[in-house]
Parts: C-alpha cells; structure tokens; sequence
C-alpha cells in the first residue's frame, strides 16, 4: 500500500467514527448538546448559515434575497449552490426528508 492510500485509509477511519457516532443521537436534544461540545459557536453558526442557505435555494430565492436574509457571503451561497447543483446530494436527502414530513426544512 503506498504512502498516501495509508494516509487515506487514515483519515476515513477517523471521518467514519465521527459520523457513526453521529448516527448514535436519537434526540434533537442529544444532537444540540454533542454539537455544542464538539463546535464553536462560530462554527456552529456557518453550520446553521450554510444550511439555511441550501434551503433558501432550494426554495428558488435569489442570491440578493438571501444575503439580504441571512447576512452570507456571496462565496458562501455560491458554494452552497454549487453543491446543491454539483455535490454529494446530501442537502437534498436532508431537505427532501423534512418536507416529505410536511415540515418546512
């Protein structure tokens, strides 16, 4: 095995524990609280920010609409539109999974 599939290997170990212990929280609470002690308050609130946006966009509202709404960069609604357009589709499942509850995202 070469040196960087090692390194590879590594880091999705590491990205998969994070994620499996994600999938462990059952609550809103318990996902609140893993969150608050795993991020920054600022890092949690680019979270929520580029959240908001993706369902903004998924909405069909315009950039100026919601750097207006929001207070995001230009860049950081360009990049969530683009993963929206190009990414791995995990805003879609998420988003398509609150609505199909009838819930807005």
């Amino acid at each position: 095995m070469t040196k960087g599939a090692k390194a590879t290997m590594a880091r999705k170990q590491k990205d998969d524990k994070l994620y499996r212990a994600i999938l462990e929280l059952k609550t809103e609470e318990e996902c609140y609280n893993f969150f608050q002690d795993l991020c920054t308050i600022s890092e949690l609130r680019a979270m929520e920010q580029r959240y908001e946006v993706a369902t903004l966009l998924s909405e069909g509202m315009i950039y100026n609409e919601i750097l207006e709404r929001t207070g995001a960069s230009s860049a950081t609604i360009s990049r969530v539109n683009r993963c929206l357009l190009n990414g791995a589709g995990g805003y879609e499942c998420v988003i398509s999974r609150i609505r199909d509850r009838g819930e807005q995202p």
